[in-house]
């Protein structure tokens, strides 16, 4: 255990807390949960700039991109819960089956009881706060640890949860990976974990020994395919500022291209051009101020190397290329003609790189990503619907937007997940209640 670490005894502490206030959150009516919600509202406008500095202390995120993102859509989904809780909690009825005269079956909502919340680093704030909303509507206690490599994020996150909560409801840690091999240590009926397969996996096998359940949101490489007859300047400006959202750091960016043969320089161009138009001055530098950088020498070491094994391999810059490893900054950079072969093509990227292909054929689309882990979202330029349909039933993913880029996942009315690699679960409104929820069967005779 490091000196910066939590006492056991106080890990200890707070667990064997929620293990009696879980108790009542389960049996709290729907104006009770209301009050904890709008408390922690009125708490997240009070810790607002707090909190964009922040994350613009770790990430160089502009705070209007910082507010809209992680405060915004927080209060979106806690507002959402204050005005629709009365009908999420409300039992369901079903028509029995079993042919028992006057015999009634309903499903009701239960808590899971006590979860824990673990944070990214690449939304550090929001990405915590929004799984505390549906669990909180839901009838449930949390244990939260922000991200350690967001180390200004994971303080503001800490001063809000602790303002905005009583801890018997809502406790927050911080620490790094001796603090959450503690937490997972302990029994949790349910664990929600933001952020990379490989750790993923290792969260699912410590909630293995527990039997808990989980909601793992990973990601993946997230394909971009642009048909024959799609708009190719509105495909570039829409796919070039999605591209460098957060410095490319967003699980739901696209993470490569595929165009046809015949409209490949075309589009490469248009791409280009936005790029050079949103993320540069009148005289052509660079600001990084609007792209952000990266979250730290490791990162930005595994990107360079991304483009330096691309471009050994036989692939071309188009646009951008240059970095600046003391800022961690990289120019948004255009690659053509990658091998599939090369790391950049196995890997998500998690940067502001974009690999453009051409095809000839849309099956040879469809043959990279068979057999390959399904990604959290496939995004699909065309008005023609019979190649829509066949790239949406050729690349499974966790979600999907056509003819534009991550509003399925902005919609709350919609289930936001992945599915295999790219994660286990949904949530986003009503959905994130019905997942930290447990469907309780009922049958009754009168």
């Amino acid at each position: 255990m490091t000196k910066n670490m939590p006492q056991q005894s106080e890990i200890a502490r707070l667990f064997a807390l929620h293990g009696r206030s879980h108790l009542t959150a389960r049996t709290s009516s729907a104006e009770e949960r209301r009050a904890k919600l709008l408390r922690f509202r009125a708490a997240l406008l009070d810790h607002s700039q707090a909190i964009c500095e922040a994350i613009g202390a770790d990430l160089g995120r502009p705070a209007a991109m910082a507010k809209s993102a992680e405060v915004d859509a927080t209060i979106a989904e806690i507002d959402l819960a204050v005005a629709q809780l009365d009908e999420w909690m409300a039992p369901a009825a079903v028509t029995p089956i079993l042919p028992i005269p006057n015999g009634r079956a309903e499903i009701r909502a239960q808590s899971r009881g006590r979860v824990l919340v673990l944070g990214p680093w690449n939304f550090p704030v929001g990405l915590v706060l929004q799984p505390i909303v549906a669990a909180v509507a839901a009838g449930n206690t949390v244990i939260a640890k922000p991200n350690e490599l967001s180390p200004a994020s994971s303080a503001a996150t800490t001063a809000l949860l602790r303002a905005g909560f009583d801890e018997a409801d809502v406790a927050v840690l911080e620490g790094g990976v001796d603090v959450a091999e503690a937490l997972l240590a302990l029994p949790f009926d349910h664990i929600f974990f933001t952020g990379s397969p490989a750790v993923g996996r290792m969260v699912m096998a410590a909630a293995a020994r527990h039997l808990a359940s989980v909601t793992l949101e990973l990601g993946g490489k997230c394909p971009v395919v642009i048909g024959d007859d799609a708009d190719v300047d509105a495909v570039a400006a829409t796919v070039a500022g999605a591209r460098c959202i957060n410095a490319g750091q967003l699980c739901l960016a696209p993470d490569h291209v595929w165009v046809p043969r015949d409209r490949f320089d075309l589009f490469v161009s248009a791409l280009t051009a936005q790029l050079r138009a949103k993320f540069h001055d009148d005289q052509g530098r660079f600001l990084p101020e609007r792209v952000g950088r990266i979250i730290n020498d490791r990162n930005f070491r595994r990107l360079s190397a991304y483009i330096d094994d691309a471009v050994a391999a036989g692939a071309v810059i188009h646009c951008g290329g240059g970095r600046d490893a003391n800022a961690l900054t990289i120019v948004p950079t255009v690659l053509g003609n990658v091998p599939l072969d090369a790391t950049i093509m196995q890997e998500e990227i998690f940067g502001p790189i974009l690999p453009v292909q051409p095809y000839d054929q849309l099956d040879e689309v469809l043959a990279y990503h068979r057999g390959r882990g399904k990604p959290l979202a496939c995004y699909v330029f065309g008005r023609d619907q019979q190649f829509v349909k066949t790239v949406l039933d050729g690349i499974p993913s966790g979600g999907a937007t056509i003819n534009a880029v991550i509003l399925h996942a902005s919609d709350l009315g919609l289930p936001f997940g992945g599915v295999n690699e790219s994660g286990i679960g949904r949530y986003h409104g009503v959905h994130g209640f019905r997942e930290l929820s447990h469907e309780r069967s009922v049958f009754i005779m009168p």
